[in-house]
């Protein structure tokens, strides 16, 4: 059963950094698009950042300059935050999809196929 599985969630205060990780059992992370989600209390689940093949990206507007995601020659995923905000304050998933590159539509959920459960993460003011 393909799987994903992330890490490195947890609390901190406005300003500072956390560094998720996604680890994905076959190929999973070499799919065309993988991208971080994440979903707040109350709050609709919201893409933050695509990844394709060729390593191309798509952020959030609210992300930008702030966050990056990024790959290891073991095609784990990553997603380095800075200068986080309490805005930031949500659950975030690793999601991956087979079939569409991350030119289309790279944010809409209900595109991918494959999800891990999450790794909360907790900005305090």
């Amino acid at each position: 059963q393909v799987q994903l599985v992330e890490s490195g969630g947890g609390s901190v205060q406005a300003g500072g950094s956390l560094r998720l990780s996604c680890a994905g059992s076959g190929s999973i992370l070499r799919s065309d698009c993988v991208a971080w989600f994440r979903q707040a209390p109350g709050k609709e689940r919201e893409g933050v950042v695509a990844i394709d093949r060729a390593a191309r990206t798509r952020y959030a507007d609210s992300v930008k300059a702030r966050f990056t995601i990024s790959r290891d020659v073991s095609n784990n995923l990553y997603l380095q935050m800075n200068s986080l905000k309490p805005e930031d304050t949500a659950m975030y998933y690793c999601a991956a999809r087979i079939t569409t590159d991350c030119a289309t539509a790279p944010f809409e959920f209900n595109t991918y196929n494959v999800w891990g459960l999450g790794t909360q993460v907790t900005v305090s003011s």
